[in-house]
């Protein structure tokens, strides 16, 4: 159910999350946002300033927490108060007109200490892409806070390679707005 032609209802996201409960990853290096990333997949860094000092620290905190990132790219996220906590299970639905794309995920790992906040998710069977998506917040010695996204992936079926080019241009712009999103929601402009 990766692409539908309707947003997903909230009582198909719920059976959807049922069946994938006990679900493993749907790609063997989990985790590896956070280390060297295997050169099998694409691989996209971005980044943002967010400005200087514990509160733009602790509001880009909040931004990640109540997943400002992904509401600034226009997707939705289900449950809608889902923990940033290793094994969350996430499904991501997004329009890509004239569909909607259905992205079950779990969280492979969670960070929080003085200098980076943030989580990573990775790909459950369902999904259109296998790979992972790291979204951490660092704080320099500076006190300079900054919104990272890397990631890795790679079409999961046959369908979604032939449509590699654009769901690549789809990730970029996906990832653009997800820095806009923390960006505006901590800057409040």
């Amino acid at each position: 159910m990766p692409l539908r032609l309707t947003r997903p209802s909230e009582a198909s996201l719920e059976r959807l999350e049922r069946t994938l409960r006990d679900v493993s990853f749907s790609y063997p290096e989990v985790g590896v946002t956070a280390g060297p990333i295997p050169s099998s997949y694409q691989v996209q860094r971005h980044a943002t300033a967010l400005g200087f000092g514990p509160t733009v620290w602790e509001r880009a905190k909040e931004a990640l927490l109540t997943w400002q990132a992904h509401r600034g790219a226009g997707a939705y996220v289900h449950p809608t108060a889902a923990p940033l906590t290793q094994g969350t299970l996430v499904i991501v639905t997004m329009p890509v007109r004239p569909l909607w794309v259905v992205a079950p995920c779990r969280i492979a790992y969670a960070t929080d200490d003085s200098a980076h906040f943030g989580f990573a998710y990775g790909t459950l069977p369902g999904h259109p892409e296998s790979g992972e998506e790291a979204f951490q917040l660092v704080r320099d010695q500076n006190d300079e806070v900054r919104f990272e996204v890397v990631l890795f992936s790679r079409p999961a079926s046959s369908i979604a390679r032939l449509g590699a080019p654009a769901a690549r241009a789809i990730q970029r712009r996906t990832v653009r707005r997800y820095l806009e999103g923390v960006r505006r929601y901590v800057t409040g402009v």
